[in-house]
């Protein structure tokens, strides 16, 4: 599309008929069920208002990586990141708040603030296809870079070395200090916030779990931005920014690249714009490789860290942790495992489940029908979502036994941030004491069903949509549940030993 004269590619999905979104099954307008709520949101100064202490927390976070005690556990930096902010956004913001992490997230500050010479006002102009004025080179990102592999490959990377980024401050300053200063420099080069799109391995992580969440940013009336001649949501406006995210709400149908800076709040003239409530799972489709081998990377990862992290095998522990042990062969053997399950070994046990799925299913095909048989790739990416759900649970079943375990070092390292001996609120010598560690299995399990669950019931509905017909789309299914119910048990069993 066109605006103010230069082209630009928006993040979009393809619309359905135009609809009301509330006229959707089980959701609720929030900015209409509580006024407050939109006039915050409205407000110039949000969300600078929540990323400002975010960026303050996270350069106290950086010196107490640098200075403060090598020792973890009594690091603020490791505590604070790794167990708490790690649990919050698996338990509580990705499943209920979608991608709010992004609305507070300090990463891209510099980034904005060079594109925009702003951090609250906004900048009437006529800069890379926006009414605001931008700064900066304002290139385009290459469209064959144009796609989560980046974040893909950066996730797994990080992951690579997941032993030692949860034990060692100084790892964790040297790998958010790269960020922030990697999303500065793309700031400088791109167009609004190419790192959150394509580079940001936690974004890549959002992008897919966020299709999970009970809450969603979407336009009221796909009629009412049809109608609209302004576009002011992609474009911006003297209320608002352009969408840093390259997003026209009036197409927008996931969650999986959308911020919620809520600048198309501020921007759009039709006040069309909101925060809607919805049931659990409700975006239900991916939309090439990139994503579902996402979802394929995640689901070996939640098995590699709960193996590594929380695992009895110590062998395997020193495998991972190079830094400490210093075998750097079998450090590469490890890598090696894992890079090969989550790269080629799930994809190719759940390709031979897809496949013999569709032989059975199309076995019950009538003469004549076969060009009515789902092809190989579409079934290959639509089924990819049933490893979403399943994926997320499997998450939160790994983070319950860290915060449980180790929830007293939380209210310790408060009162000594530094690990130096201060006692600032009295609680620096609260003793560990893990809060009922004999109930993390009966919690972990019901978490692992209901990914199961959700898995299985989306996956049928899939199904139907692809097939046309309740019986094929139950045979094309029996042999990925049977993979997804493997899965299951295995984690079950690792969890439970």
């Amino acid at each position: 599309m066109a605006i103010i004269g230069e082209k630009i590619e928006l993040r979009v999905i393809q619309p359905e008929p135009p609809h009301k979104q509330e006229d959707l099954p089980g959701r609720v307008d929030l900015f209409a069920k509580a006024p407050w709520l939109a006039r915050l949101v409205k407000l110039r100064s949000f969300p600078a208002m929540l990323i400002i202490p975010n960026l303050i927390m996270f350069w106290i976070f950086l010196l107490a990586g640098i200075f403060g005690s090598p020792v973890g556990s009594r690091n603020i930096m490791i505590v604070f990141i790794w167990i708490l902010w790690w649990f919050a956004l698996i338990a509580v913001l990705v499943p209920f708040g979608s991608r709010l992490w992004c609305t507070m997230c300090p990463l891209p500050f510099f980034g904005d603030w060079v594109q925009r010479h702003a951090v609250v006002t906004v900048r009437k102009g006529n800069s890379a296809g926006t009414r605001n004025q931008l700064f900066g080179r304002l290139q385009v990102w290459p469209k064959k870079l144009s796609n989560i592999w980046a974040q893909n490959i950066g996730f797994l990377c990080l992951a690579s070395f997941s032993a030692h980024l949860v034990t060692r401050p100084m790892a964790t300053v040297i790998m958010l200090g790269s960020l922030i200063v990697i999303a500065a420099g793309l700031g400088i080069l791109y167009r609004q916030r190419v790192f959150c799109n394509y580079v940001c391995p936690v974004s890549g992580f959002l992008s897919l779990y966020s299709m999970t969440s009970t809450l969603e940013l979407r336009s009221r009336d796909k009629n009412v931005c049809k109608k609209c001649t302004t576009k002011s949501c992609a474009a911006g406006s003297d209320k608002g920014w352009a969408c840093p995210w390259i997003i026209y709400m009036g197409q927008l149908e996931r969650n999986n690249y959308c911020g919620m800076c809520m600048e198309c709040v501020k921007s759009c003239p039709n006040d069309n714009i909101s925060l809607f409530w919805r049931p659990f799972c409700s975006d239900k489709v991916l939309k090439g490789y990139d994503e579902i081998w996402k979802a394929f990377i995640m689901l070996v990862l939640a098995m590699s860290y709960s193996v590594v992290l929380l695992g009895p095998w110590g062998k395997l522990k020193d495998l991972a942790n190079v830094a400490e042990v210093g075998n750097w062969r079998g450090f590469f053997a490890y890598l090696s495992v894992l890079w090969f399950s989550a790269l080629i070994a799930l994809p190719a046990v759940y390709y031979v489940a897809i496949r013999l799925g569709r032989a059975l299913a199309a076995r019950r095909m009538k003469a004549g029908q076969e060009g009515s048989i789902p092809s190989m790739k579409d079934l290959f990416i639509r089924y990819g979502y049933t490893l979403v759900p399943l994926g997320l649970m499997a998450w939160l079943a790994f983070s319950v036994p860290l915060i449980m375990v180790s929830w007293a070092y939380i209210v310790s390292v408060i009162s000594d941030p530094m690990g130096r001996g201060w006692n600032l609120f009295g609680t620096a010598n609260f003793p560990w004491s893990p809060y009922h560690p004999d109930w993390i299995g009966y919690i972990q399990i019901p978490l692992l069903m209901m990914g199961l669950y959700y898995a299985l019931i989306r996956g049928h509905e899939l199904a139907l949509k692809l097939w046309g017909d309740n019986r094929r789309a139950v045979l094309s299914l029996i042999p990925l549940a049977v993979l997804l119910t493997a899965i299951t048990i295995a984690f079950m069993r690792m969890f439970t030993g």
